[in-house]
């Protein structure tokens, strides 16, 4: 059996590597159109921001190591068109404009997606750029080191928005973020965005909320932003307004799409056509608590459904239990995690529900440094099953939000929650730790 891989980063490494365990007698083939393999891109905004100066420390797993696994792997080399009747796809080698074509017993599409630049006028300008690959984070991370770089404009206050907010300060620069919509980091209900955006201006960024970007200007490099309410200078522009799937090339195949161009997979990750998969930022993906396709760009995400991808190519008939939207980001001093349903979400859904907020330190006060955490609880109205939660502290937070996952996941209650046996120690957390706080106050 002959597989080929498009697309060699999270979801198509980990299917590449799962097929070569299982089948051993299997020929695995990975296009790969960047110059690198199998890296950790969550890790970019904390490498332009010097929290790592070294980027293979984002590679989970080198060329060479895939080579001795016995997985073909070909660095900038683009599939532009997918034959399904034949069974074929052509590929382009970036490096010498040849094109050649490949043929395939089954195809695994993990194409990823592509940071969205909308048609600003002056976004060719040097200076405009994006954050989503690693020869993206590479470059940035070299112009952002120029003595003449000091202004920097975030374009969207979404993940990699904020998270380049805080890369940026940490190297000391002036940081100003620009977002359309009335609020940031708008998968968290509005308490949390709220906390999130004071806590960036209290960090010296200028927060521009509802303000629309018209533009950019300089001669051959950028040097203002130009919105509906006023023009800036800037050194560097930073566009992190959404991601699109890379799925164009797929036009004509007859592989469904959803109008953003994610392909529709079944919990097997098999595609419309028969023999072709798909997972990672390119797909949809089974979500849980919703009972619905979503779309989730998440790293967890791709690497569970690659790997499970792999194993159902290989000739498995495992299915994915579902994903829940679990995130987590910090804000410069604090942390923001989040999972299963928002609010906007169950009033999409028709859901009945409540809500309650609650506020615990971490650990007790007779222990030193407790500091607050701030826990949301989503749940049914009636048999007060757990939909969601959301939680920010300077530290306790997040990893909380990992018990309210498994408890999504497992279809609980909030008042099964509020008695589960969690660990109990002074410097840890308290007798009742403020997963049970919270769960107990929902009435």
């Amino acid at each position: 059996m002959k597989v080929v891989v498009i697309g060699g980063v999270a979801a198509g490494m980990s299917a590449a590597s799962k097929i070569a365990r299982t089948d051993k007698s299997a020929e695995v083939v990975v296009y790969e159109k960047g110059g690198f393999l199998s890296y950790g891109a969550c890790g970019l905004p904390y490498y332009v921001g010097n929290f790592n100066d070294d980027y293979r420390r984002m590679i989970a797993r080198t060329q060479e190591q895939f080579t001795k696994a016995g997985i073909k792997t070909h660095l900038h080399h683009e599939v532009v068109k997918v034959d399904t009747e034949k069974k074929q796809i052509l590929v382009k080698d970036i490096k010498n404009g040849s094109f050649f074509t490949e043929s395939y017993d089954k195809l695994m599409i993990s194409t990823g997606a592509s940071s969205i630049v909308p048609p600003f006028p002056g976004a060719e300008l040097m200076g405009v750029h994006v954050l989503k690959t690693l020869e993206d984070g590479i470059f940035l991370k070299e112009f952002a080191a120029m003595p003449e770089v000091n202004n920097v404009t975030i374009v969207g206050g979404g993940y990699i928005g904020v998270e380049c907010a805080e890369a940026f300060l940490n190297i000391g620069k002036h940081v100003r973020m620009i977002e359309a919509a009335s609020r940031i980091l708008t998968p968290f209900d509005t308490e949390f965005s709220d906390i999130a955006a004071k806590e960036l201006e209290n960090h010296g960024v200028k927060l521009h909320i509802g303000e629309k970007v018209k533009g950019f200007k300089g001669s051959g490099k950028v040097s203002q932003v130009e919105t509906d309410k006023g023009t800036y200078d800037t050194d560097l522009v930073i566009i992190a307004v959404g991601v699109r799937p890379n799925t164009a090339f797929l036009k004509d195949t007859g592989i469904r799409t959803a109008k953003n161009g994610a392909i529709i997979v079944d919990r097997e990750m098999k595609t419309s056509v028969e023999d072709i998969y798909a997972a990672g930022d390119c797909a949809l993906v089974y979500n849980r608590v919703m009972e619905e396709d979503s779309f989730l760009a998440l790293g967890t995400v791709a690497n569970k459904c690659g790997r499970i991808a792999g194993g159902n190519i290989a000739g498995g008939h495992q299915k994915f239990v579902g994903a829940l939207g679990s995130a987590a980001i910090k804000v410069c001093d604090i942390e923001m995690g989040r999972t299963g349903m928002g609010e906007a979400d169950a009033k999409r859904l028709g859901v009945k529900y409540k809500t309650v907020i609650a506020q615990a330190n971490d650990h007790p006060a007779y222990y030193p440094n407790p500091t607050p955490v701030t826990i949301k609880l989503i749940y049914e109205e009636g048999t007060r099953r757990l939909l969601g939660a959301q939680a920010c502290g300077k530290k306790g937070a997040v990893m909380r939000i990992d018990v309210f996952a498994v408890a999504i996941h497992a279809g609980m209650s909030t008042d099964e929650l509020g008695m589960v046996d969690l660990v109990y120690a002074p410097p840890f957390a308290g007798v009742w730790d403020a997963v049970h706080i919270a769960s107990n106050l929902a009435k």
